[in-house]
C-alpha cells in the first residue's frame, strides 16, 4: 500500500487511529499521519500499538512514502507549579519524544499548557525553558496553540512571544516549533486573516497546520472541531491559513476517512498548484 501523492508541493493528511496508521491513511488519500503513542489523558509511558512493532512501523511509513507526527498526552502540563503534574510531565513528554524519534516522527506535538490561577504567567514561562534546559529533544519538539484559558501559555499570541523571548534566551531553538491550529486560534479570540505573520513574527516558523473548523464561536475558548464548512471558520479562511503557512497538514476534524478524507480533498482542490 502506498499513501497518495499531493497535486501540490503541500503534504496533508489527518490524525488517525494508531493501531494501523498506514492503512488509515490510505483509506483517507493522505501522504501524513498524526496519532497518539498509548493513552491521550493518561501518564503510563508510550505504547506503540502496530501490531509489528516500531522498527516495522518505520519502515511501513518509510515505504509508503507517509510523513509521521506524533502528539503528546493532553495530560502533559509542563507549565504549572504543580509538582505532582509538572514533573511526571517532563518525563512524559521526553519519554514520547524519544519513542516517536524511534519510528521515524517528524516531530512531537504538545499543547502549551497552563498555570494555576493565582500564578503569574511568568512561572510558566520559566518552567519551559527549565523542561528543554533538561531535556535533550531527539526530534523538533513543536508547541500548539490552545484554545480557552486565561491562565494558558499558549492561547494569546502576546504569551506566546513572552515564551518564546524566553526560550531563545536560554535554549537551542533548533528543535523547538510552532503548530498553529485552524480552530484553537478563532476560538481563542485570534483572527485568522494574517495569523501566519503575526505568529512568525514571533517564532520565526510555522512547522505545521491543524487545519480544523470549530464547532463555536470566535473568542469562546472551546476546543470543539469540526469539518470544513459546518463549523463556525469560513473554509476558505483555513485555506488561507495553510497556504500562507506552506507547512505540513493535518486535520484533526471527525468523521473518519470519509469526513477527513473530504477535507483533505477540500484543501488539494483548492489551494493553488
Amino acid at each position: 500500500m502506498t499513501a497518495a501523492t499531493p497535486p501540490h508541493a503541500l503534504r496533508i493528511g489527518a490524525h488517525v487511529d494508531q493501531s494501523d496508521p498506514i492503512a488509515e491513511a490510505v483509506a483517507r488519500g493522505a501522504d501524513l499521519v498524526q496519532f497518539f503513542l498509548g493513552d491521550p489523558q493518561g501518564y503510563k509511558g508510550p505504547v506503540v500499538q502496530y501490531a509489528a512493532g516500531p522498527a516495522a512501523l518505520r519502515a511501513a511509513a518509510e515505504q509508503a512514502g507517509l510523513d509521521v507526527y506524533v502528539h503528546a498526552p493532553y495530560v502533559v502540563n509542563v507549565a504549572t507549579s504543580n509538582n505532582r503534574i509538572r514533573i511526571p510531565s517532563r518525563k512524559l513528554l521526553a519519554q514520547h519524544a524519544a519513542a516517536a524519534a524511534q519510528i521515524g516522527a517528524k516531530g512531537l506535538i504538545v499543547h502549551g499548557g497552563h498555570v494555576l490561577k493565582d500564578d503569574d504567567p511568568q512561572l510558566g514561562v520559566d518552567n519551559w525553558v527549565k523542561t528543554f534546559e533538561r531535556m535533550a529533544a531527539p526530534l523538533p519538539i513543536l508547541i500548539e496553540n490552545t484554545a480557552g484559558g486565561g491562565n494558558a501559555m499558549a492561547r494569546r499570541l502576546e504569551r506566546i512571544a513572552r515564551l518564546w523571548d524566553a526560550l531563545d534566551a536560554r535554549v537551542d531553538m533548533s528543535l523547538i516549533g510552532f503548530c498553529l491550529d485552524t480552530c484553537h486560534a478563532h476560538a481563542g479570540g485570534e483572527e485568522l486573516v494574517g495569523i501566519v505573520d503575526r505568529v512568525k513574527a514571533i517564532t520565526g516558523r510555522v512547522d505545521l497546520v491543524h487545519a480544523n473548523d470549530s464547532r463555536d464561536a470566535f473568542d469562546s475558548g472551546a476546543d470543539r472541531h469540526a469539518n470544513f464548512g459546518s463549523g463556525a471558520i469560513d473554509p476558505a479562511a483555513i485555506v488561507a491559513v495553510v497556504e500562507a503557512a506552506g507547512a505540513p497538514v493535518v486535520c484533526e476534524t471527525p468523521g473518519g476517512a470519509q469526513g477527513q478524507g473530504a477535507d483533505i480533498a477540500y484543501l488539494r482542490e483548492h489551494l493553488p498548484g
